[in-house]
């Protein structure tokens, strides 16, 4: 399945408990359908000492939000934006801002 989010994007959380922050992707799992974004649904884990992690405690983790949930952030714009798909001069297909027509793929 494709998806219009990649790992390093900025992404803005439109629906849930988290609407309105904005964070960059960490992660994405494809199969699940979900992407793990940075300091957003922050959920609490009770780890047990481990020899490989070190000490116990609760932990603070991110947890996974369906991709459905966000929306990808336009640097231009300033805002979260539906993203469409170009070709260019060079034959690269890029996503851009379907508001400004601004091209997201900056590499």
């Amino acid at each position: 399945m494709k998806f219009s989010v990649r790992r390093d994007d900025k992404v803005m959380v439109m629906v849930g408990k988290e609407k309105g922050k904005i964070g960059k992707i960490l992660k994405v799992f494809p199969k699940k359908q979900c992407i793990i974004v940075e300091k957003v649904n922050m959920v609490k884990r009770h780890a047990r000492p481990s020899p490989t992690t070190g000490k116990g405690g609760i932990i603070e983790k991110e947890a996974p939000i369906h991709i459905s949930n966000v929306m990808i952030m336009c640097d231009k714009c300033v805002k979260a934006v539906r993203v469409g798909y170009r070709f260019l001069e060079d034959g690269r297909k890029v996503r851009y801002c379907k508001k400004c027509g601004e091209v997201i793929d900056k590499v």
